[in-house]
């Protein structure tokens, strides 16, 4: 077999005896005009590293790699390795399987060079690694760019503005270090089985990072922020040390709500306050 005449996904799933896990957090995606145009998101991939998470029996591995990319798959689901072995052995030299869980890896240290994450995320873990490339300590970061499939709700969490009910601790996280936008939305139809819920395509390049910030103490503020979302500033963020304070010498109305707060006002706080 090469890449010339590889079988039809759905012939790949039944062959293999494949059926997405909910425990994984699994949806598959079959239709390959779809994922072509996934691939493309992030730009000219030719010979360009990527690293994806969650391949599964390889829909956007077969994208990505008619795309001319080097990818590096990570996948925890055993079941589906005889499948991406199959393109593995298509697409000589471009493939490299991690069976593993991506949670446990340093992505980073896997990849040898800079590299684009480009991945159909688990619903389960997606918001988690999402955060964990957003907030590394080294800035710039490894990664390129992330193009990254969630349910729509927690796209458009990622991209809120101010004011807004889906603004909060995802948006300024995904902000204040990145330029973020909506790609794509995917309908859950072209999935299966078909999740309950819409689907979305984040693109996030980074940017240059605020001097002075912590990152533990922006975290911190905005967790506390925006767990009590309905309440003043002077209640949730009392239990902060130094973030009352830093809101006076700022000159932000401590009786305002987190959600009125732009990305650069928690990143002023964060800074005033300094390591938590």
């Amino acid at each position: 077999m090469d890449r010339t005449d590889l079988p039809p996904l759905r012939e790949v799933i039944a062959r293999h005896g494949l059926s997405a896990s909910k425990a994984l957090g699994q949806n598959f995606l079959l239709d390959e005009q779809l994922l072509d145009r996934i691939a493309a998101i992030p730009g000219d991939l030719a010979d360009a590293a990527v690293l994806e998470i969650g391949p599964g029996p390889g829909g956007l591995t077969r994208a990505l790699l008619r795309a001319g990319a080097r990818v590096s798959a990570i996948e925890r689901d055993a079941r589906c390795l005889p499948a991406l072995a199959e393109l593995e052995a298509a697409f000589p030299g471009q493939l490299r399987i991690i069976e593993g869980d991506a949670l446990a890896i340093d992505h980073a240290e896997l990849m040898s060079e800079p590299f684009a994450v480009v991945a159909n995320l688990p619903y389960n873990i997606g918001t988690l690694l999402f955060t964990r490339w957003l907030t590394r300590p080294e800035w710039p970061p490894a990664w390129t760019s992330l193009t990254l499939m969630f349910q729509q709700e927690v796209a458009r969490r990622v991209v809120a503005k101010p004011g807004s009910g889906e603004y909060g601790r995802l948006a300024v996280l995904s902000q204040w270090r990145a330029e973020a936008k909506l790609a794509m939305k995917v309908h859950r139809s072209a999935f299966t089985p078909p999740p309950k819920v819409m689907s979305a395509i984040v693109h996030c390049l980074p940017t240059e990072q605020p001097n002075d910030v912590a990152i533990a103490t922006l975290e911190r503020v905005t967790e506390a922020a925006f767990g009590q979302r309905r309440k003043m500033l002077r209640q949730s963020l009392k239990g902060v040390s130094g973030a009352l304070a830093a809101l006076e010498t700022l000159g932000i109305d401590e009786t305002r709500r987190a959600e009125t707060l732009s990305v650069n006002d928690f990143v002023s706080v964060a800074r005033e306050i300094g390591t938590i």
